[in-house]
């Protein structure tokens, strides 16, 4: 790869160990895929920051790396794995909670924002149309390249990492105008409403477009929820990076002659897919993380009720804030739910602690059975209040 002074400088340890190891990471990743020159980020997310995936490995990488390493641009972190003020609440243990704010400290100590979300859009790591940036989640990662029009490959949190740290990353993938345009035209012959069924569609589009760009007819409106609902299912069952929605997301793109037809059926044969016959133990809502928007509706859905089942709002920590001072919180947690801030049902150690989860996310469906052994149900918010009444 071509590289400026300053990126040689790096990658020969004039600035640090940190940069060095960073650059070290940035230059294979770009050489193994044909990169010509790094290009500049403007921000970065970073997966990897539940000690549940990292371990004991993992933590010694980290803290290694911040004894030097400072990030360049605004960086903010994946979901940990629990809530770092309310954990105890949530049954998580205190030998698990120290080992996780030792994560937390060691990514602080390279100035790295401890807002721990899937969402990083809605708490102001919320890049502009065209800007190049180095974001890990998958869902956040289908939203930034569809919905804001950012330039991102799906990072590893190592990749994602070195790229804090050097305000770099390599041009190769997504970040290339030519490797975003939709290879499959999609025609939805159906009325989609609701996050569940925007999550049903994103798998019956990931499961036939098998992670290529897709341009995405027949849809009339989407929310920002329905969206990030949909962005999470077609990178969880189609791996997919980018789409092209016409007339709801800003990219302009041509499509190629092959068709995909998505018809009733195949929306309610995605439903049914994610639908166990099971007894429902636990409810969640906020995969990807709640918007505002959302936990105002399970608060006015909740309001004057008690829940019966355990039921989990996850959500980012700064969004929680804003719900305490409108009044959302207190009548969540009257009625017996609670917030798990800073986490989610994908990456919390609660392996085996439930039978059967009920939620509005096709993602956290594919993860439940997957990662945690728990049976499914998918259904709307207004049926998951009433399931967690029950």
């Amino acid at each position: 790869m071509q590289l400026t002074k300053e990126e040689k400088e790096m990658a020969a340890g004039k600035h640090g160990r940190a940069l060095k190891k960073s650059m070290e990471i940035l230059i294979a990743l770009g050489e193994i895929y044909g990169a010509e020159k790094l290009v500049d980020v403007t921000s970065v997310q970073i997966a990897g920051v539940s000690y549940d995936n990292l371990g004991d490995a993992g933590l010694e990488f980290l803290e290694e790396l911040a004894k030097d390493g400072k990030v360049r641009v605004l960086t903010t972190l994946n979901p940990a794995g629990m809530d770092l003020e309310n954990y105890k609440v949530l049954g998580i243990s205190e030998e698990f909670a120290v080992k996780q704010k030792q994560v937390i400290s060691a990514f602080a100590k390279m100035e790295i924002i401890p807002t721990c979300t899937c969402t990083p859009y809605l708490i102001g790591n919320n890049p502009h149309f065209k800007q190049h940036i180095a974001w890990s989640e998958s869902s956040a990662v289908a939203y930034a390249n569809s919905v804001l029009g950012a330039y991102t490959n799906r990072e590893g949190g190592p990749s994602a990492l070195a790229s804090a740290l050097t305000g770099k990353t390599p041009l190769y993938g997504m970040h290339l105008e030519e490797n975003r345009a939709a290879q499959i035209k999609v025609k939805v012959k159906c009325k989609i409403k609701g996050t569940w069924e925007f999550g049903a569609l994103g798998k019956a589009i990931g499961e036939k477009s098998k992670a290529k760009p897709t341009l995405i007819l027949g849809i009339k409106e989407a929310s920002i929820e329905e969206l990030k609902s949909f962005s999470a299912s077609i990178a969880t069952y189609g791996g997919a990076a980018i789409f092209h929605m016409k007339g709801i997301t800003p990219s302009k793109t041509s499509s190629r002659k092959e068709e995909i037809t998505i018809t009733k059926e195949d929306i309610e044969k995605a439903k049914k897919e994610m639908d166990s016959e099971c007894g429902v133990d636990f409810v969640t809502i906020g995969c990807p993380h709640a918007s505002l928007a959302e936990i105002a509706k399970v608060a006015q859905l909740l309001k004057g009720k008690k829940v019966k089942k355990e039921f989990w709002i996850t959500t980012a920590r700064p969004t929680k804030r804003i719900a305490d001072t409108t009044g959302y919180s207190k009548i969540i947690e009257d009625a017996g739910a609670k917030f798990a801030a800073d986490t989610c049902c994908v990456v919390a150690p609660i392996k085996n602690r439930f039978k059967c989860m009920a939620t509005d996310s096709a993602k956290g469906c594919y993860y439940a059975g997957a990662k945690n052994n728990f049976k499914v149900k998918i259904m709307s918010i207004e049926k998951l209040v009433e399931e967690a009444c029950k």
